[in-house]
């Protein structure tokens, strides 16, 4: 895992921890920590990328893992309310915001979805 990945996972976590009670939080943290060499191997082969909602999106017609992404977007989209929720701020707002943050810091080689919809590879 790249310092960028783990700094952005730090801060996303921190805004999370104050917000959900600390049991809830420590079981998402470690699922989405568990889930990161797979989802990573995905978008490795293309397969998986972030589109502009800070989720996981199939890039192609083979969908493997299904479960796995199901389950990453669910622990997302709980998290991305949570930091909606607490800091009063729509939640278009933070889901936006975190997709940009994802782009940001990802790499090269890997998917990634413009506001306008459209994708791209870094």
């Amino acid at each position: 895992m790249n310092l960028s990945r783990v700094s952005v996972l730090f801060i996303i976590f921190s805004c999370f921890l104050v917000v959900v009670p600390t049991v809830q939080a420590a079981s998402i943290k470690e699922r989405m920590a568990a889930r990161i060499p797979e989802i990573n191997a995905l978008k490795d082969q293309g397969l998986v990328g972030e589109n502009n909602k800070g989720l996981l999106e199939y890039r192609s017609a083979k969908k493997p893992k299904k479960t796995l992404i199901a389950n990453e977007n669910k622990d997302r989209s709980t998290v991305y309310r949570a930091i909606a929720k607490s800091q009063g701020a729509p939640l278009d707002l933070v889901v936006k915001k975190r997709a940009q943050m994802i782009a940001q810091s990802g790499k090269a080689g890997h998917w990634f979805q413009k506001p306008n919809g459209q994708w791209y590879r870094k």
